[in-house]
């Protein structure tokens, strides 16, 4: 379930309702009531807020999700397990028909109680293997529900180590170690709680043949790869045969010979990180 523009419809009438159940200083109640009716400037003009707290504002998360609070209470009245992140809800149940009765009888109280607006385009009833919850993916394995990467997020993650290793981004190996080692150590300490072992050893093969990719075509000049090759450990007859190849990046990058040469332990050396190694690190 989600909740259409939630940081922009929030009721104020009902959120101060809410409070006043447990703040019982006025002066508080005020101050909050003031912060809520500041208004905002909107492209160099100002603009009253008669609904909704400001985002990004210091107390807007904690009064959404003072908020929400009254929407938890209510699913644990009815005996609903859920989990809530912010706006985005999921709630479990043993059937689709169980689940629809569940979700036609929660919507009114949303709507009607809370004056908050469900988004019914991004809100349905779904098997939670085709579900995609904070980036999170689910499946079943001997009848246990297990924690995965949603496809989504896998696709979002290639594309950005595409943009760190595009071989038209003129920087220096170190820079661009760094911005790796950083993206790697954020997207792994994130997604820890899913099952990757396999999909980040799959992941690392992948990012290594970009890698020697990009060493390849700085490289350049046949000269320069016999003399890189060579000094790597590769025979002069076998190092001016590919230094002379006319494959390209891409391909040559799977090659035998790179795969000898700019081993993985030569490129942990040149300072790049590698999610499996973090993910067994942590």
């Amino acid at each position: 379930m989600d909740l259409e523009k939630f940081f922009d419809k929030v009721n104020h009438s009902k959120l101060i309702e809410v409070l006043s159940r447990k703040i019982k200083d006025g002066r508080v109640i005020s101050l909050i009531h003031k912060y809520l009716n500041a208004g905002a400037m909107i492209k160099h003009s100002y603009k009253d807020t008669t609904e909704g707290v400001p985002q990004g504002g210091n107390l807007s998360p904690l009064l959404s999700n003072i908020m929400l609070n009254e929407l938890d209470k209510e699913l644990e009245k009815r005996g609903h397990k859920f989990v809530r992140y912010a706006d985005d809800v999921m709630i479990f149940c043993k059937s689709k028909r169980v689940a629809t009765r569940v979700l036609e009888s929660i919507i009114p109280y949303i709507e009607n109680k809370l004056f908050l607006k469900v988004n019914r385009e991004k809100t349905k009833v779904d098997y939670v293997g085709k579900i995609k919850f904070l980036g999170i993916g689910y499946y079943v394995y001997k009848g246990e529900a297990r924690i995965k990467v949603h496809k989504k997020s896998i696709e979002k993650m290639k594309t950005r180590i595409k943009e760190i290793t595009s071989r038209r981004t003129s920087i220096s190996h170190e820079l661009r170690a760094l911005k790796l080692k950083r993206y790697v150590i954020g997207w792994v300490n994130y997604f820890k709680i899913a099952d990757m072992t396999y999909l980040l050893k799959t992941i690392d093969s992948w990012l290594r043949r970009r890698l020697r990719q990009i060493y390849w075509k700085q490289w350049k000049k046949t000269k320069t790869k016999f003399e890189r090759l060579t000094k790597l450990g590769i025979e002069k007859s076998k190092a001016w045969e590919y230094a002379n190849t006319r494959k390209g990046y891409w391909r040559t990058a799977n090659s035998q010979i790179l795969h000898r040469t700019l081993k993985t332990q030569t490129l942990r050396n040149e300072g790049y990180l590698f999610f499996n190694d973090y993910y067994k690190s942590i």
